[in-house]
């Protein structure tokens, strides 16, 4: 057990689309501008965010969950990542104390920050506010004894209304205004099905982000919030146990490209921790797997957008369905999974022929399917029980082969369905793992993949 001393602040909002993101990225703007050294993270599962910090700060932004990880190994990650950085920014999730089943605050902005003892900044979207701004704040504040509020950002308001608003939050809570946002038409982050569209596709982003960062640093009190930061208090920190390394390295391919860009930074250094090595390719430009590997790894992302490429690229396809034949091991999930298949639909519902390693279709929904935090029960990994395994699922697609091989159980709910395709060999269907919630899956992944190395 150490003491960690971090300096973090947390941007939280009232509810979705409050503009944490967007503020939340001219901030690190506005740090990076500064030359400080920044860590990022993003609350909840949410893989896209974190993109969007990464091309903001330079290096890979992480998530913090505590529905995943237990709050030893949440506060683990935050120093973790922090190491050698001058400052954290936290963007929380949805609103602040909208947790598990939309009834409960675990796993929300406010558990997290709590968890961490990191002070809270709320942006509250004041547009259309005056006085109930301040009634609005009280109740954050209020609603829980520890809310770890200690700061308030005024998103869509104008300049002429912001010193009247602040005078009176100031004067009747226990609470300081850092600042406003006034409305920016052109830095909006435009979106689509499954969040916001990727970085790379939005036309001239550092300069929106540049732009934003200025406005920034005019209407809001940096100085003031890098001092809020660094009276964040020292953290206990305990390292997870997780105890197995590989006898010798393993070569895992990591399916790597425009279609397959949704991962978990933790997961992937947790697998190289273990002695994996991990080699990218692009199952859309490159006409075959890696050579010598020893498992596959197929994660989510968006290949329901480029279903013509990935059906016609044919030698890849043959590629990774004889590595299967063979008996490398795998992993595959959401949009991996839905490579895996016979066919694939794509955005327009024109069906591709796929890699045909699942017998079956997976074709678009009109709505998100079986979405949410989900634990994995009453099945095996690689041929071992190794417990339940908490995952998220967030999709519009679905299949007419998810698997049976476990349950999927609903937190604070009585729903659950089958999924999850597992044998001793395989791993793969719509739910998206994260490692640090049972260890033992990426254990059993990489011990699969050195006995089939030791076999040939």
């Amino acid at each position: 057990m150490t003491n960690a001393k971090c300096r973090e602040s947390f941007s939280g909002a009232a509810a979705s689309g409050s503009g944490k993101t967007l503020l939340t990225c001219g901030l690190l703007q506005a740090l990076k501008n500064r030359n400080l050294q920044i860590a990022s993270f993003k609350c909840g599962p949410d893989y896209i965010d974190p993109m969007f910090h990464s091309r903001v700060i330079g290096t890979k932004s992480r998530n913090l969950d505590s529905f995943f990880a237990k709050e030893d190994t949440l506060r683990y990650l935050l120093e973790k990542n922090a190491r050698d950085c001058e400052i954290s920014v936290i963007e929380g999730v949805m609103g602040y104390y909208d947790g598990l089943a939309g009834i409960s605050p675990k796993a929300s902005a406010y558990d997290v920050a709590r968890i961490t003892n990191t002070p809270a900044v709320l942006i509250v979207n004041a547009k259309g506010m005056s006085l109930s701004a301040a009634a609005f704040v009280k109740g954050f504040m209020e609603y829980r004894e520890d809310s770890q509020i200690r700061g308030v950002i005024l998103n869509q308001i104008s300049p002429m209304m912001y010193p009247r608003l602040k005078q009176i939050i100031e004067e009747t809570l226990p609470v300081k205004v850092y600042g406003y946002v006034p409305v920016v038409k052109d830095c909006v982050l435009e979106s689509r099905h499954l969040g916001l569209v990727m970085p790379e596709e939005i036309a001239d982003l550092h300069d929106k982000l540049m732009k934003l960062a200025e406005i920034l640093e005019r209407s809001v009190d940096i100085d003031g919030l890098l001092e809020l930061a660094d009276g964040a208090e020292e953290l206990p920190v305990q390292e997870p146990l997780t105890g197995y390394h590989t006898k010798r390295s393993v070569r895992i391919a990591l399916a790597k490209d425009e279609a397959f860009c949704f991962f978990y930074q933790d997961n992937l250094e947790l697998l190289e921790e273990m002695g994996a090595q991990l080699i990218p390719f692009s199952p859309i430009h490159d006409e075959k797997l890696p050579e010598n590997i020893d498992g596959m790894l197929f994660h989510g992302g968006y290949p329901e957008l480029y279903a013509k490429a990935l059906s016609e690229n044919k030698k890849m396809l043959t590629s990774v369905r004889e590595a299967v034949q063979a008996g490398i091991p795998y992993m595959a999930e959401c949009g991996g999974f839905m490579y895996l298949h016979q066919e694939m639909e794509d955005m327009e519902g024109h069906s591709w022929p796929m890699a045909g390693v699942i017998p079956g279709k997976s074709w678009r929904t009109p709505r998100l399917t079986r979405f949410g935090y989900i634990t994995l029960e009453d099945g095996t990994c690689f041929g071992k029980n190794v417990g339940g395994i908490r995952a998220h699922e967030f999709h519009y697609f679905d299949s007419d082969n998810c698997g049976e091989s476990y349950t999927a159980r609903k937190p604070l709910s009585s729903r659950s369905w089958n999924c999850i395709h597992s044998d001793r060999q395989g791993m793969s269907g719509f739910p998206h793992m994260y490692y640090y919630s049972n260890l033992q899956v990426p254990e059993q992944f990489l011990r699969t993949c050195e006995e089939r190395k030791a076999e040939v």
